[in-house]
């Protein structure tokens, strides 16, 4: 697997790949399984994306 996001922060990783502003929109709606898609194509793992989550108001179902 590539990893083409190494080295950079989540907010960089979302710019970058043109996802950005759907994150944003999917934490407006909360979203979760959206934002874990999104997290996931941006090369985060589980242990990376549950504090996202925890942040953001939001848990796993």
């Amino acid at each position: 697997m590539e990893k083409k996001y190494l080295g950079m922060t989540v907010n960089e990783r979302l710019y970058v790949s043109g996802l950005i502003d759907a994150f944003y929109e999917a934490i407006e709606r909360k979203d979760v399984n959206k934002v874990i898609s999104i997290l996931k194509e941006v090369e985060l793992n589980d242990a990376s994306i549950d504090p996202i989550l925890e942040f953001n108001g939001l848990k796993r179902k």
